[in-house]
């Protein structure tokens, strides 16, 4: 069923009371031309005018509830034909009963029965086609925003899938690591239960957030980053720059722990000795442009042959946010394999900024 909001329902019975005025006002201006009374003119632009506008009113009012479809568009000419006749005969019975005996009033009344009829099949047949222009524009509206809120609602729940799927993943190695440690190192190993809690708790009250500052997802990455440290030991080292314009900036919340796992991935497991791993962050051009960079040994790792799970999914995520297919760049320089993110930010209108790097 069709509804109409309340200021739109304000604006019709604006537009309503200003052309029903203006077209009592242009009846009565032709009817003076024909030597009738005062009363006679104002009762008749009155009454043809008022039964009329209830003819119209009830066409548009029918079309809350019905449309037709485009092969069935001549129906909206049967009815108009059908409330132009309704309306010029009863109209015809109040006016002749109102002036019975004024021959003048009654013959041009008579001579002008066609051009009413004519003017009133004009008039409803109108308001039909604006009536339909109206209410199929309505649903248009309707349908695009059911559509816009479900597209949003599975964007949602893929951002949620694929957010669940990488904890998994980490949990398990932590897991792991901290079972190895509790025989041998039963110290580190609760040191690291309590580090796996906070991390874990973060992630709790960081999953209903869109977008967060640089610097709390570069708080809970250093979270991440004790985890591991506690795993590999002296092997993990992390160096991290950023500039102070880029600490403000906005990014998706545990975006940065599946990319720097990655680059412990490929940097430790295939690796002997003590391994850095670089993240840079700055502003450029609008944007917020992270790269993360690590070390690997070219006879034992393949890192350009997949970029695996945790940064498709990063790749996707931003694809799901942005729009964009171009977010997320991996390269190889010499031994160096290098993730790049770019994420677009806001601009001081509130639309998102789209310039290219």
């Amino acid at each position: 069923m069709n509804t109409l909001t309340a200021s739109s329902q304000k604006r019709l019975l604006l537009i309503n009371a200003i052309w029903w005025t203006t077209i009592s006002i242009i009846h009565a201006i032709a009817l003076t031309n024909f030597e009738l009374t005062n009363v006679q003119v104002i009762t008749d632009s009155l009454i043809s005018n008022v039964l009329l506008s209830a003819g119209c009113l009830l066409i548009f009012n029918n079309m809350k509830y019905y449309l037709p479809r485009r092969e069935k568009y001549w129906y909206v000419l049967i009815v108009g034909i059908g409330i132009s006749s309704v309306w010029l005969c009863i109209s015809r019975l109040i006016l002749v009963h109102l002036f019975p005996d004024d021959e003048h009033y009654l013959t041009l009344y008579s001579k002008s029965l066609p051009i009413r009829f004519a003017i009133a099949f004009s008039m409803v047949s109108c308001m039909a086609f604006i009536s339909l222009l109206w209410y199929t524009q309505e649903e248009q509206k309707r349908i695009d925003a059911r559509n816009a809120e479900a597209e949003r609602l599975t964007r949602e729940a893929e951002l949620f899938k694929l957010r669940q799927q990488l904890q998994p993943h980490f949990l398990f190695n932590s897991l792991n690591s901290i079972s190895a440690l509790t025989g041998m190192q039963p110290e580190k190993a609760r040191h690291m239960i309590q580090q796996l809690s906070d991390f874990l708790r973060g992630t709790l009250r960081r999953d209903d957030q869109q977008l967060t500052n640089l610097s709390e997802e570069l708080e809970y990455l250093q979270l991440y980053l004790d985890i591991e440290k506690v795993r590999f030991g002296y092997r993990l080292q992390t160096e991290l720059k950023h500039d102070e314009a880029s600490l403000q900036m906005k990014i998706p919340p545990l975006l940065l722990q599946p990319v720097v796992e990655n680059a412990i991935k490929f940097g430790l497991y295939d690796t002997v000795g003590e391994v850095i791993i670089r993240i840079n962050a700055a502003s450029e051009n609008g944007h917020l442009v992270i790269s993360v960079s690590n070390p690997f040994d070219p006879e034992t790792s393949q890192p350009l042959q997949g970029t695996g799970f945790g940064l498709a999914s990063i790749k996707r995520r931003l694809f799901l946010l942005y729009a964009r297919q171009d977010l997320l760049q991996t390269e190889k320089h010499n031994d160096t394999f290098i993730t790049t993110i770019v994420v677009p930010q806001m601009s001081e209108n509130g639309e998102l900024r789209i310039e290219n790097l």
